[in-house]
């Protein structure tokens, strides 16, 4: 699965799902605003991910959680 703001590869990470263009997992940023993390805080530490990459995954995220049953 690829697209422009995730991408899984079994070279990468085992093809834990991660930013596109990074080696990093989009769990983390979950993960961090689990732990009370402000989106600042992800990005300084993880200059890799852009604000927009971050903020697209977790508007996608909020989309897919309303049309739950």
């Amino acid at each position: 699965m690829e697209s422009q703001l995730i991408q899984t590869s079994p070279d990468i990470l085992s093809g834990t799902p991660v930013f596109y263009g990074t080696r990093v997992p989009v769990q983390t940023l979950i993960d961090y605003l689990e732990a009370g993390d402000r989106l600042d805080d992800f990005l300084e530490d993880f200059p890799t991910v852009s604000r927009a990459q971050a903020t697209a995954f977790l508007e996608s995220l909020c989309c897919k959680s309303k049309y739950r049953p």
